[in-house]
């Protein structure tokens, strides 16, 4: 226990109010209220994101006001939960979403629970679904979106800096991070990029993210994300979170390729279990890039690599088909692209109507007219169903944009023209940054030790350090 924690109210109100608002300086959600009860000089004390305004107004205002508080009378007319001069149990109750009142002459706090009111149903985000563990996602709200990861962090050190983004719009961010794990340069640096964003309107996470992020890479440096577990997982890892009011999203930075394949589930479930999955989605990226690119190679310049009969095979459904598998890749892909983009664009239930019946109908059409060969039906359906399983949409649709130059270096110089790419991919990887963090890391610092979270995840009880990569005040998880 700290000092801090020992520490008593007194009978001198603004002694008291100076040690909460050290516990919670930065913290622009936390306000001080003053009361003004008759001859009693009293403080209103609360965080804002986690309360029902509302109800503050109705069961604790109105009847303060009505009466000189006292120790007998302002805890008669209320729901009073609790009445405590301890600081410690004052601070866990503020982040538990309940309001203070202290008062002048009494070393007393009086504890009233006023919980927040949510706008909109909390569900689970349709892209980012888990099998085991919380099923609540971010809504348009940002109070309701900081009061989920509140509930989840009680402590005091959780900051939330507020920003008014948009000369026009005005839209109200939050940018969220623990202040005894993240790197202070890292926070600073952010801020003063959330500061310069002259914009006329934001309206959402994605605004912000073209302006803060450091690159125009393809592969994105910020994690984008409607789960609150996923937002304090990597809070909790020093890094910092940016929230926007009226949009569902967070971005979440600076982060590594490996964070976009990592999933709540993989840490739901036994390790061995996760580490498989993991491994899974790995060959999901490596197949959904490059099964394109290898049929169009193998067929134009490297039969020889395959057994006769399946060359017997491939060669037979070609025959009929009049322009060479580049045309025929580029083809199925784009009409894929299509049919994805439409599925998205209509309500639910005609969407699913449509990516089955349109799937089947265009690809037994375009089968049977000779425009593709059964080989390639194949390529493009395995090569759609790998680029499903990345768990971060945006690393996803970049994964299908580099379908496209891998096929066509696949077309112009076989095996060696993807080697060649692929090599290139590694090195603009192990260039690239995210706010000064190595994205491709700890593959490209060879750190050995850091990847027992990256291919694979090792038991949890051997997580005793938090990674380097995100450069952590606190190193250990472990106390």
């Amino acid at each position: 226990m700290t000092e801090n924690d020992s520490l008593i109210l007194t009978t001198k109100l603004e002694e008291n109010l100076l040690h909460l608002r050290e516990r919670f300086v930065h913290s622009e959600d936390f306000i001080m209220e003053y009361l003004h009860l008759q001859e009693e000089e009293a403080y209103l004390i609360y965080i804002e994101t986690i309360i029902d305004k509302q109800l503050v107004q109705e069961r604790i205002l109105e009847p303060l006001k009505q009466r000189r508080i006292s120790n007998n009378d302002v805890k008669q007319p209320l729901s009073l939960v609790k009445e405590t001069n301890s600081l410690k149990e004052i601070t866990q109750r503020l982040l538990e979403g309940c309001c203070i009142v202290l008062s002048q002459n009494s070393d007393l706090a009086y504890i009233f629970e006023v919980p927040v009111s949510n706008d909109r149903k909390i569900k689970e985000p349709e892209t980012e679904g888990i099998i085991r563990g919380a099923h609540d996602g971010l809504v348009e709200s940002l109070s309701i979106n900081i009061s989920l990861i509140r509930k989840r962090i009680h402590n005091p050190k959780l900051k939330v800096k507020y920003f008014s983004l948009g000369n026009d719009s005005h839209t109200k961010v939050g940018l969220l991070y623990l202040d005894h794990i993240a790197n202070k340069k890292t926070v600073s640096l952010i801020e003063q990029k959330l500061s310069e964003i002259n914009i006329d309107i934001v309206l959402a996470p994605g605004y912000i993210e073209e302006f803060v992020s450091d690159n125009t890479s393809i592969f994105p440096t910020m994690l984008s994300t409607e789960r609150p577990d996923r937002i304090v997982a990597n809070l909790l890892d020093g890094r910092v979170a940016i929230m926007s009011d009226s949009s569902p999203g967070a971005l979440i930075a600076p982060t590594t390729f490996f964070t976009f394949y990592q999933s709540p589930d993989d840490y739901n479930s036994r390790w061995y279990f996760g580490s498989f999955i993991r491994f899974i989605r790995i060959m999901g990226f490596l197949i959904s890039i490059a099964l394109p690119a290898l049929y169009i190679a193998i067929v134009s310049f490297h039969f020889e690599v395959l057994p006769t009969e399946i060359v017997f095979s491939i060669k037979s459904s070609l025959e009929n088909v009049p322009y060479p598998p580049l045309i025929e890749a580029l083809g199925m892909q784009i009409t894929l692209e299509i049919l994805r983009e439409a599925s998205i664009r209509l309500p639910s239930r005609i969407a699913q109507t449509i990516g089955v019946v349109g799937g089947l109908v265009i690809g037994t059409a375009v089968v049977e007219a000779n425009l593709v060969s059964n080989t390639m039906i194949i390529v493009v359906a395995i090569t759609a169903i790998s680029s499903f399983i990345v768990p971060i949409t945006e690393m996803g649709s970049a994964i299908r944009l580099l379908g496209f130059p891998f096929m066509l270096m696949a077309a112009m110089f076989g095996l060696i023209g993807m080697s060649f790419f692929f090599m290139f991919l590694l090195i603009h990887l192990c260039k690239l940054e995210s706010f000064g963090t190595p994205y491709f890391a700890p593959f490209s610092t060879l750190r050995l030790s850091e990847m027992k979270d990256t291919l694979v995840r090792i038991p949890l009880p051997l997580f005793k350090k938090r990674p380097s990569d995100t450069m952590p005040q606190k190193k250990n998880k472990k106390v």
